[in-house]
């Protein structure tokens, strides 16, 4: 018996470092819509506390819209438009490297609809011919052309082929902080007077903080295998370094990594101890994951305030440049992290450096 010629596939197996191009622009499937069960496996997962996103209520008291209730968690945003672009950019991914110039540029509400696009804008193969960096700006928008978000993050990919040619390295320069004329976008005036300080949890306002200042948030969470795989599902991230193993088993550690947006969702959530009443990222400066977290790995988390910031024209709220470092297995007492020769102590995770916004 002769066998028939296989058919062509329908499935894809995703794109490798060689089939990117500078310049390219790609629009991501499976536009989303945001609901309430969004809102509650989001706080099922981080328990996260912060009175605007937590409240309806508190939130309109505040001035964000009646009609629409609480806006929604800023890292429910970036979940969802980081985990459009991972079919496209990140199937065949090792590892995602790092993150600059995040920005949160209008509200999102139950209801709305977010779609994401991201642009090629760098591409540098390894040494090794076996993989390469590729550089994307990924953007995501609201169902009425509204963005929301914009990200640039730098992710290392395999290559189909090891002997395929691939174009001249074009790295892009990418700016070392977001500028403070660029924040509180999202944030419409506020009205500090209904600001309830015990409802929110915290009786420190913007002016309480001061440069250099550091924060233990003392409290840990440990990270079970069914939460971190719940999370990975409901923001649609296929990358098989965090659900898929039966190839991870075959991997280099054995098996499946974290998403470090998990990662970054419960160091946020740890922040509310000290920093209750920053209720808003309004960007991310810059951020790494120094080193994988898995399962039954338990996340502790210090931040540094770097910088206090006024907004133009906004007397309402002011802005916090903030550094927050998680580690794993390791109270934050001591506050660990990148030694003087820019090694990273063994326990850190997560290197984060971002704005927040606070009352005034």
């Amino acid at each position: 018996m002769t066998s028939s010629p296989a058919a062509p596939s329908k499935s894809s197996k995703g794109n490798f470092f060689e089939d990117f191009r500078v310049g390219q622009t790609i629009r991501h499937a499976a536009p989303r819509t945001i609901t309430q069960g969004d809102i509650a496996v989001y706080q099922a997962c981080y328990g996260s506390r912060f009175a605007v996103q937590s409240s309806t209520v508190f939130a309109a008291a505040i001035g964000y819209p009646t009609s629409l209730g609480a806006p929604v968690d800023d890292l429910i945003v970036f979940h969802i438009v980081f985990g459009k672009s991972v079919p496209d950019l990140s199937l065949n991914a090792i590892a995602n490297l790092g993150y600059a110039d995040i920005r949160f540029t209008a509200p999102v509400f139950v209801g709305d609809t977010l779609t994401a696009e991201t642009e090629i804008i760098g591409l540098r193969e390894n040494s090794n011919k076996e993989s390469g960096v590729v550089y994307v700006r990924t953007n995501g928008f609201r169902q009425d052309g509204q963005l929301v978000l914009t990200l640039a993050r730098w992710v290392m990919v395999r290559k189909r082929d090891k002997t395929a040619a691939v174009p001249p390295a074009v790295v892009p320069t990418l700016p070392s902080s977001v500028p403070v004329d660029q924040l509180g976008m999202a944030v419409p005036p506020i009205a500090t007077s209904a600001y309830d300080l015990a409802l929110a949890g915290s009786p420190y306002r913007w002016g309480d903080y001061a440069p250099g200042e550091r924060i233990d948030h003392v409290d840990g969470m440990t990270i079970e295998e069914a939460e971190h795989q719940l999370a990975t599902r409901l923001y649609q991230n296929t990358a098989k370094v965090h659900f898929n193993q039966f190839s991870e088993g075959q991997g280099r550690f054995g098996r499946r990594l974290v998403y470090g947006g998990v990662v970054i969702s419960l160091a946020r959530a740890l922040s509310y101890n000290g920093l209750g009443n920053a209720f808003h990222i309004a960007a991310v400066n810059g951020g790494r994951h120094a080193a994988p977290a898995f399962a039954g790995d338990t996340v502790f988390a210090w931040s540094e305030i770097v910088e206090r910031a006024e907004l133009p024209g906004r007397g309402d709220i002011g802005a916090l440049r903030v550094k927050t470092v998680a580690t794993k297995n390791m109270p934050c007492d001591a506050f660990p992290g990148p030694s003087e020769a820019g090694s990273a102590d063994a326990a850190v995770i997560l290197d984060l450096d971002y704005w927040v916004i606070l009352p005034r």
